[in-house]
C-alpha cells in the first residue's frame, strides 16, 4: 500500500519497490506500477518497514529537499535521509547556541511542557462534561486540577531535571485516568501501565503508533524550516534519537494522537482484530491495522483549527510545519517566547 495524503507519501508494504521516472517517483508493486507522483507534491517519505527506494529515487528526493524516514513496522524510528537543507547557516548556529544553553534550554521546555500538560488538561475537562457517570467525572476533574497546579508551578522552576520530572508527574497523573475517556471496549483496551518498546498492550501499540506518525510530521516540519530535529531542549540527545522532533510533538501527543485513539476505539472502528499477540506478550498491528489508523490520522489532519498566533484557520497537517517556524523565529531572537499551540 501506497498512500499520499497532505505531501506525506507513506509506504507500508514490503514488497513495495520506488523508481526514479525523471522529476516523478514510479511506486510499484511486484513490478507493476502503483502510484506515480510527481516529487514537487511530496514533502516527506516515511517507510515502515522493507519497502525499497532506489538510488536514483533517494537523489531525487535529496535533490528537491524531501526527507525519507525509515521505521519499523512498529514505527520505532531507524533513521532519516535527507539533502543540505536550503536555509541560512545563521538560523542553525543559533540552535545550537540556544541548545548549549542552560537557561534557553530551559525557558523553551518549560513552555513546551506547559503546552502539553494544557492540552493533556483540556482533554481530560472535556471527557468529564461528556461522561455519563458522575463519580468518573469526579476523577477526571480532580486529575485535571492536578494538572493546573503543575502548570502554575512551572514558571518558578530553574531546573531542567525538575522541569522533567514535573512533566513525568503530569504524565502519570493524566495516563491514571485515561481509560476514563473510553466510552467504549475499556476491558480490551485497558490502560494500565505505559509501555514503549516494545507495547505490551493494545492501547500501548495504538499510541506508540500514532506517536510515530506525529513524530514524522513534527521532523519534516523542523526540517523544511531548516532546523536539526536531533538536537533538543527537552529530551536528551541520545544516537538516533530526533530530540527536537520529540520536543515539538509533545504539544501535540494528548489532543492529536490520544484523540485519534479515543476516537478510534469509542466508535468502534479498531479493535483487537487489528492486533497480533507475538511470543513473550508484544503486541503489534495486522497489515489492516496499521492502514485503518494511517487512513484516520490522515483524515484528522484534513480538519482545521483556529491558530491563535496568526489568527486564522489552518488545516491541522500544517501546525508542525507553522510551529518549527515560531521556534525559529524564537532561536532567531525575533519572539520572546516559544508559543506552543493550544486548540480553544
Amino acid at each position: 500500500m501506497a498512500e499520499i495524503i497532505q505531501n506525506v507519501l507513506y509506504l507500508v508494504n514490503p514488497d513495495l519497490y520506488v523508481a526514479r521516472d525523471h522529476l516523478t517517483l514510479r511506486i510499484e508493486q511486484n513490478k507493476e506500477l502503483r502510484l506515480s507522483l510527481p516529487i514537487h507534491h511530496i514533502e516527506s517519505v516515511c517507510v515502515f518497514g522493507h519497502a525499497v527506494l532506489s538510488s536514483g529515487a533517494l537523489q531525487l528526493c535529496n535533490e528537491h529537499g524531501v526527507a525519507v524516514n525509515y521505521l519499523s513496522e512498529n514505527g520505532y524510528f531507524i533513521a532519516q535521509l535527507r539533502g543540505i537543507p536550503d536555509t541560512s547557516v545563521a538560523l542553525r548556529r543559533a540552535h545550537y547556541r540556544v541548545a548549549d544553553s542552560e537557561h534557553g534550554s530551559m525557558k523553551i521546555s518549560r513552555n513546551i511542557i506547559a503546552g502539553k500538560i494544557q492540552n493533556s488538561r483540556n482533554s481530560l475537562l472535556r471527557a468529564a462534561r461528556e461522561s455519563g457517570d458522575e463519580k468518573e467525572a469526579g476523577k477526571l476533574s480532580n486529575t485535571a486540577e492536578q494538572l493546573g497546579i503543575i502548570i502554575k508551578n512551572l514558571p518558578g522552576l530553574n531546573d531542567l531535571e525538575v522541569i522533567r520530572g514535573n512533566e513525568g508527574m503530569a504524565a502519570k497523573n493524566y495516563f491514571s485516568v485515561f481509560s476514563l475517556m473510553l466510552k467504549q471496549q475499556r476491558e480490551d483496551f485497558a490502560f494500565n501501565a505505559r509501555s514503549r518498546r516494545p507495547p505490551l498492550d493494545y492501547i500501548n501499540c495504538l499510541l506508540s503508533y500514532l506517536y510515530a506518525l506525529v513524530r514524522h510530521d513534527c521532523s519534516a516540519g523542523l526540517t523544511a524550516i531548516g532546523l536539526d530535529p536531533f538536537v533538543g531542549f527537552l529530551h536528551a540527545e541520545r544516537p538516533n534519537r530526533p530530540a527536537l522532533a520529540l520536543d515539538l510533538m509533545e504539544e501535540f501527543r494528548p489532543w492529536l494522537a490520544d484523540r485519534v485513539a479515543i476516537t478510534l476505539i469509542n466508535r468502534r472502528q479498531i479493535s483487537t482484530e487489528h492486533f497480533i499477540k507475538r511470543e513473550g506478550g508484544v503486541v503489534e498491528f495486522t497489515d489492516s491495522g496499521r492502514r485503518l489508523v494511517i487512513k484516520a490520522y490522515q483524515e484528522r489532519k484534513q480538519e482545521k483549527l483556529s491558530h491563535p498566533v496568526l489568527d486564522h484557520e489552518v488545516r491541522i497537517g500544517q501546525l508542525p510545519f507553522i510551529q518549527a517556524r515560531i521556534l525559529a523565529r524564537v532561536l532567531r531572537g525575533d519572539l520572546e517566547d516559544y508559543l506552543p499551540f493550544v486548540p480553544k
